[in-house]
């Protein structure tokens, strides 16, 4: 394949760091005052440690430790993060520190900059996470008043259809919206407020147990997934979006965790793949961000074995009526930046199941050798199968137009 030949890229994995205004121009004014706001103040102290991210507010203009920009919700205190926009920086100087907007590459949260951090990165299009949300707007769950978190919900999905997505961008960003987790109809009618739109993805947790909420198995989200099978939106579900990265222990360092990242979407996928749902929503699509897709064949094959051999005694018999692997293949998409085993073993995964990701702006993000990355892995491939993976997928699950743009 040659270098000029390779596809622009669609990411079906980005970030942004959204702007300080996104609440308080958006919330009633009886909200300003405890919606997201921004709040410049010392970090005191911060650990990540066993899969957990616990950092600590110093006093604002005290001399209690390194001064960055702190999201505030009633009781919540979040800083931002050289973690949640690394690019542009030496590996060996991305640490867990506080920063502030200033001192994160403006990409991170403005259009005009994202597009052209876009281009020097071979993306065409990308869809995007949030940041103070949490990946699948756990925030607002977690939050005591509902009515406000209803309201924050809907006005970060307003301010992503209108301006994140809006004319600046020119198509080239990909809305994903967020929906209230604590009330699956709510969550539905969210879901089709935005279709009406033309969003197609909504964001929705790995493994919502950990969320204290219901699991995949019973029939408590079918309202939700009702909607989606309806509408054509895709679930797409980001490592972390349990509030809970995998870990081996307590004081596990967290390289261990970086490294079994793609634990979460083993388990989600296993959840869904025997919770007989693809069967009962049969346009029902989900999609694993930043999960990588190495994993994926073995997965299969024993998922395949245990419904074979087990589903008797397994719980599955009545509900999931054929092969997970046959399930998963009209079903399911991994999605990769870097996964050179993966893409060896592609024919046990499946060509029209698989997305490419650039992570942007985060610290694993291959920005701005994307294009490079992708063609180093993906040389022993066809040009009709790297052009699937690059973006023909992601326009065809996305309902992008054949130019890979939203609407």
């Amino acid at each position: 394949m040659e270098t000029t030949q390779f596809p622009l890229i669609i990411s079906v994995d980005d970030h942004t760091v959204e702007p300080a205004t996104v609440w308080q121009e958006r919330l009633p004014k009886k909200y300003l005052d405890v919606g997201p706001r921004i709040v410049r103040a010392p970090l005191k102290e911060m650990t990540f440690l066993g899969g957990r991210f616990k950092p600590v507010m110093g006093r604002p203009g005290s001399d209690d430790g390194p001064v960055g920009d702190w999201w505030v919700y009633e009781d919540l205190r979040r800083p931002l993060t050289r973690l949640d926009t690394a690019v542009g920086y030496d590996r060996d100087e991305v640490r867990l520190e506080v920063i502030t907007y200033e001192q994160m590459r403006a990409g991170s949260y403005d259009v005009p900059a994202r597009l052209a951090d876009m281009d020097v990165n071979h993306v065409q299009s990308a869809v995007c996470f949030p940041t103070f949300p949490r990946f699948c707007g756990q925030t607002f769950t977690e939050a005591a008043d509902k009515e406000l978190g209803l309201l924050c919900v809907r006005a970060y999905n307003d301010w992503m259809v209108e301006e994140w997505c809006g004319p600046d961008a020119h198509g080239r960003l990909i809305p994903l919206t967020l929906i209230p987790l604590w009330d699956a109809r709510l969550a539905a009618e969210e879901v089709r407020r935005n279709a009406a739109r033309g969003v197609r993805a909504v964001a929705f947790s790995e493994m919502p147990p950990h969320l204290g909420l219901p699991s995949v198995h019973g029939d408590d989200w079918d309202p939700f997934f009702a909607a989606c099978d309806e509408t054509g939106t895709v679930i797409a579900m980001h490592i972390g979006s349990s509030s809970r990265m995998p870990s081996t222990s307590a004081d596990a360092p967290p390289a261990v965790g970086s490294t079994i990242t793609f634990a979460n979407c083993c388990f989600s996928m296993v959840d869904w793949l025997m919770s007989g749902k693809f069967e009962r929503f049969p346009n029902l699509k989900v999609m694993y961000a930043e999960g990588q897709i190495g994993w994926i064949p073995y997965i299969l094959e024993r998922a395949d074995v245990v419904w074979e051999e087990n589903r008797g005694w397994g719980g599955v018999a009545g509900k999931v009526t054929r092969p997970p692997s046959e399930t998963f293949a009209g079903h399911v998409y991994g999605c990769f930046f870097d996964d050179a085993f993966g893409l060896r073993n592609l024919d046990s995964i499946g060509v029209g199941n698989v997305l490419y990701e650039t992570d942007y702006p985060h610290s694993d993000s291959t920005w701005p050798k994307s294009r490079e990355v992708g063609e180093a892995q993906m040389g022993h491939l066809p040009a009709d199968v790297v052009e699937r993976i690059v973006r023909g997928n992601a326009i065809e699950l996305l309902g992008l137009t054949p130019e890979g743009l939203w609407r």
